[in-house]
């Protein structure tokens, strides 16, 4: 699909909750008919900024523009165009029909409801006939969690923000879900931003990668985040502990000048081997293979490693992932220096 009209265009954008700042975006650009994937820890800003783009939320400072109009909060261009989708649903206390049914009867618009309804239903694998009128506190998570994609997706917005919504449901809702979101590109050339913990669906479905740490937005093109915490006791510079900490594997990282932001390390910065060696690598820590894919624009393999309490990606040729014989589950030791990690 070719993208060539911008729908977001966010400038200088900061938002503060008391005196902590958690968002810090200098420009933020998203085209039309795009799927973008935003990634990041927990507490980086993804639910905040979300909340903005869906203008349910005003900026401390700076400017959010849609389609080329600058907007505020709840304006009436953007209401019904535009659409969020939480991790935790919201539904209204009343039956699944209603509850689908209700911003288009804010629109006024009861045309042909029944059959909308029910293809809205199909669109998120449940049955009209079994679904239409069960109440709000009969349905379990991953039903009520399509339910209300359902009832955004019935509106064919022109915008539909995703924030972790298969994070909390069954594997089956989650296919749906998944299926439901990228129809709505297929189906009307709707916008899709998914922030999401789950990185080989991003990275398989998304034009973009975007992740965010500390407020600040970054490409995931290149930079991986080794998350906090990070313990900055140590006499020879701050250490992230891969377990119980002084009993485990660590990474050594450069010292710190602020009290805030994260430790990045760039991929091509990685060396991987199947065996530790002897050398002046200052880490080398053990991982497994958890996740592979093909990267959908240029043809590499994509590998996901977890490492204890956090994930990498490594993206290798075709050749070099025959070479190593990776496959998931299969162990490799990641081996990087020091002064390769950044602080952002």
């Amino acid at each position: 699909m070719k993208m060539t009209q911008v729908s977001y265009k966010l400038n200088q954008v900061q938002h503060y909750y008391g005196d902590k700042k958690v968002l810090d975006i200098d420009r933020l650009q998203i085209q039309k008919g795009s799927i973008t994937g935003l990634t990041g820890p927990n507490g980086s800003g993804k639910s905040t900024l979300l909340k903005i783009m869906a203008f349910a939320q005003k900026p401390s400072a700076g400017e959010v523009w849609f389609n080329g109009r600058l907007e505020v909060p709840l304006s009436p261009r953007v209401r019904s165009r535009v659409t969020l989708l939480t991790q935790k649903p919201y539904l209204l206390k009343r039956s699944v029909f209603d509850n689908i049914a209700y911003g288009l009867k804010i629109r006024r618009d009861r045309d042909n409801l029944e059959n909308r309804i029910k293809a809205a239903l199909e669109n998120v694998g449940l049955n009209y006939d079994g679904f239409a009128h069960r109440q709000w506190h009969e349905l379990s998570g991953g039903e009520a969690q399509r339910v209300a994609m359902a009832a955004r997706l019935i509106l064919k917005p022109e915008v539909l923000l995703l924030d972790e919504p298969v994070a909390s449901v069954d594997t089956k809702s989650a296919g749906q879900i998944r299926r439901a979101s990228l129809a709505a590109r297929r189906d009307w050339g709707c916008t899709l931003m998914i922030a999401s913990h789950d990185l080989p669906w991003l990275y398989e479905c998304s034009d973009t990668q975007i992740s965010i740490a500390n407020g600040r937005l970054f490409s995931t093109g290149r930079e991986n985040i080794i998350p906090p915490p990070y313990d900055l006791s140590q006499k020879n510079g701050p250490v992230k502990w891969l377990g119980t900490e002084g009993k485990a594997e660590h990474i050594e990282l450069p010292l710190k000048k602020k009290t805030d932001g994260f430790a990045v390390i760039q991929k091509e910065k990685i060396r991987i081997c199947l065996e530790k060696e002897k050398g002046n690598w200052d880490n080398q820590i053990t991982c497994e293979i958890t996740a592979m894919l093909i990267e959908k624009n240029s043809g590499h393999i994509m590998v996901t490693v977890h490492a204890r309490d956090f994930s990498l990606n490594i993206s290798f040729s075709p050749g070099q992932a025959a070479g190593l014989k990776l496959l998931p589950g299969k162990r490799l030791i990641l081996m990087f220096h020091t002064q390769d990690i950044e602080w952002r």
